[in-house]
């Protein structure tokens, strides 16, 4: 009998936590039903205070958890080279190492473990973010990203990322040959129970009949600015049974903060500018009717797969990899970027319906862990 692939994922611990963070283990939980997992993750990914959200470092914030086949431990630290060390002996023993990429801060210790593996065994980097705009704007990151990333391509077998936008991206962004790169899609984050919608209004104390909601971190290609102003340009009739709910932590995005606070609406909008824990997730999703994703540009969202889990009715941009990403999905709308009256009519449209949309087929961890599997055992094991 064949024994099982041996696969070690890399990325985000609990303690910085992010979107990475829950899909590294959902990730991991899925390829342990048919493959021996082993997840190596972050202990201390940067200085603390480089971190935009670094109060909240290391709080215990997220009820998600490895399954029990899934050997799991905090190992990597970005100052000491002795982790790293020991996490290519760890890779070495598999057939598969899997690389989580959405940052360059990781990427001296990416380029460590490869270098320490010598190519003997495959690597496949998983692009969740091709870009960083803040990264970009700065210009030693900048810098610092192309050399050292240049070089971690070279010495990578195989690349996935989630839509054939980002494909083209990576290909344009990084020359990395069409046939090197997996397109599997992003499974949706389905961890999180439905409360009774009229519970789950009293407990944030809502009275409208229309909740609208943005979910998720402020930055500035988010768009905010432009639900905001969309949200005032409804009819008064509207806006006075409505209720705009914009929650998340807000990194550089200053303007959107100072529109909601200054807003002749401001009674009507509710803003939670802090982190959300995984207990509060359900009450904001099961409150609302609608969710808004108006990015200026994106790979892709795991606020989505959020609220295609929960069958809500969603209005995005037409950027990235979200058309392609919500394509199985009834519940998507599509505006373009920027468009004030676009969101607008989208808006007053999705709230005649009020209707919930069914789950996508493809979309489930089942389905994804599949393709990624079949990804894994074409490249080969270990004999």
């Amino acid at each position: 009998m064949k024994r099982p692939l041996r696969i070690v994922l890399i990325g985000p611990s609990f303690r910085f936590l992010s979107g990475i963070s829950y899909y590294t283990v959902r990730l991991a939980n899925a390829l342990s039903r048919e493959a021996s997992v082993r997840a190596v993750l972050f202990r201390h990914m940067l200085p603390r205070k480089l971190f935009p959200g670094w109060k909240r470092v290391g709080q215990n914030l997220t009820a998600v958890k490895f399954v029990e086949g899934v050997d799991a431990g905090e190992l990597l630290d970005w100052y000491n080279p002795f982790t790293w060390l020991k996490a290519a002996r760890i890779s070495r023993c598999a057939d598969i190492v899997v690389l989580e990429w959405w940052t360059s801060s990781v990427a001296h210790m990416y380029l460590a473990i490869q270098i320490l593996l010598s190519r003997k065994t495959p690597v496949i980097i998983e692009y969740h973010e091709v870009v960083d705009s803040l990264e970009q704007s700065i210009l030693p990151v900048r810098v610092y990203s192309r050399v050292i990333g240049r070089i971690i391509r070279r010495l990578a077998t195989r690349f996935v990322v989630h839509s054939g936008a980002d494909r083209d991206l990576v290909m344009d962004t990084y020359h990395i040959p069409q046939e090197k790169i997996t397109v599997i899609p992003h499974a949706l984050y389905d961890q999180y129970p439905a409360l009774e919608k009229k519970l789950a209004r009293k407990e944030l104390g809502i009275t409208e009949e229309n909740v609208i909601l943005f979910f998720g971190l402020l930055r500035p290609y988010k768009g905010v600015k432009y639900l905001i102003r969309a949200f005032e340009s409804l009819p008064p009739a509207v806006v006075q049974s409505t209720r705009l709910l914009i929650v998340g932590e807000a990194w550089e995005d200053r303007e959107s903060l100072s529109l909601a606070e200054e807003s002749p609406l401001r009674d009507k909008i509710t803003l939670v500018n802090r982190y959300v824990p995984d207990s509060e997730v359900p009450v904001f999703f099961s409150a609302a009717d609608i969710l808004v994703l108006p990015y200026t540009r994106a790979s892709q969202s795991g606020v989505a797969h959020i609220a295609m889990a929960y069958g809500l009715p969603i209005i995005a941009t037409r950027v990235g990899g979200l058309v392609e990403g919500m394509s199985s999905y009834a519940g998507a709308f599509f505006i373009n970027p920027g468009s004030v009256e676009e969101l607008k009519s989208e808006i007053l449209l999705r709230m005649e319906g009020k209707a919930t949309y069914p789950i996508p087929g493809n979309l489930t961890w089942e389905s994804v862990g599949e393709e990624w599997m079949a990804l894994c055992s074409s490249l080969g094991g270990k004999e």
